[in-house]
């Protein structure tokens, strides 16, 4: 009976076998979903990780500017992208990918945290200093992402709420982050 038990287990879909992080102290970045996508995702933001790209994260949803934002770019079996705050709602959308914020591109912040189902990263060009505000949630692990891109936090409720987000690059019917707010750690 054990060894069915754990056929089972190693049968199973990665999608099924969740990841799970608990909150830290940092800062929480709180997602309200929105046009298809229902529900909340919470991601614990890293600040001791990537200080400068957590503090354009909270400034970014304390002004407002991702309400509203689609997700761009969602790739089964990889990840979903979101963030443009310059391209990515209204009537601007189907460049949604193109752009970023007002504030000048990032130095990275390059960390040894590993590229798991549930981390958020940000989206960069080719060029290593060029993330601004876009950001990405991993369905699932990616090791060529570590060490490559800025790790900026881990979703630590809501992956599920991630994972029914429409796929396409771009969707058909893009999910949006309908309102996005920044809340304290534990």
């Amino acid at each position: 009976m054990r060894s069915l038990v754990l056929a089972a287990l190693i049968a199973a879909p990665a999608a099924a076998q969740e990841t799970r992080f608990e909150d830290g102290p940092g800062p929480n970045l709180v997602i309200e979903l929105g046009n298809g996508a229902d529900g909340e995702v919470v991601i614990d933001l890293l600040p001791d990780v990537a200080p400068q790209h957590v503090e354009r994260l909270v400034a970014l949803a304390e002004e407002g500017a991702y309400d509203g934002v689609v997700f761009h770019r969602v790739i089964d079996g990889f990840m979903a992208q979101t963030g443009d705050v310059e391209f990515g709602r209204g009537e601007d959308i189907g460049a949604a990918g193109m752009g970023g914020s007002q504030l000048p591109d990032l130095p990275a912040e390059f960390s040894d945290v590993p590229f798991e189902r549930g981390v958020v990263g940000m989206a960069r060009s080719a060029s290593p200093d060029s993330a601004n505000s876009q950001f990405f949630i991993m369905f699932d692990a990616a090791p060529h992402l570590d060490g490559g891109y800025t790790v900026v936090g881990r979703v630590v409720e809501g992956m599920e709420n991630v994972d029914a987000i429409a796929r396409g690059e771009p969707p058909a019917d893009p999910a949006t982050m309908a309102q996005v707010q920044v809340e304290p750690g534990v």
